[in-house]
């Protein structure tokens, strides 16, 4: 297993990367309260049936990636190969104006789960905004994804906020909000 920063030529094959999300659990986001005094509270439950997304690389992450690989923006993109064939992606996206480095995506192919290959690229990540001096690294995942809420609280990521109008109100009740994930560097 090698990883390495991502190569024009891997572009293609990147796409192979079997990044279906698949989870029993999700983060239960119970509301309280008003105005200055709203609080949440997050608690895991079980999925009325459990999820199972395909989360196909879309045109944006697609744009960004390109963007990152050929040098016209600043990021890190990296990718984990087995017997030269990709199997895990991280593509972060330098943010200067924050000081901090955003994770766009982590995918490990479904095949090469539970073997340490996204924590060892979250930490690559990290250790790559100690290195250009950045203050955090950033990212944020839905609260359906249980799997990736455990996975970023073992690499040390604070859970920093709740955005439960990013998508819409129908989300709450397909148990489904936006969770922001943080590594503090300094």
């Amino acid at each position: 297993m090698e990883i390495r920063p991502v190569r024009p030529d891997d572009l293609r094959d990147l796409f192979e990367i079997d990044g279906t999300i698949r989870s029993a659990h999700y983060l239960h986001v119970d509301q309280s309260g008003e105005g200055l005094g709203l609080g949440w509270k997050l608690e895991e439950r079980l999925l009325r049936s459990p999820l199972v997304l395909s989360n196909p690389l879309g045109d944006d992450l697609t744009f960004l990636l390109k963007q990152i690989v050929s040098g016209i923006d600043e990021g890190l993109a990296l990718v984990a190969e087995h017997e030269k064939l990709p199997v895990a992606l991280l593509l972060a996206r330098q943010e200067p104006q924050f000081g901090a480095l955003r994770l766009a995506e982590v995918r490990v192919d479904f095949d090469f789960r539970r073997q340490g290959l996204a924590t060892a690229l979250l930490y690559m990540a990290i250790a790559a905004g100690r290195d250009q001096k950045l203050r955090a690294v950033g990212a944020e995942i839905r609260t359906d994804n249980a799997p990736a809420a455990h996975l970023f609280a073992k690499c040390g990521f604070e859970l920093t906020g709740i955005d439960t109008c990013r998508h819409t109100n129908h989300d709450l009740v397909k148990e489904s909000a936006t969770t922001f994930w943080y590594a503090k560097l300094d």
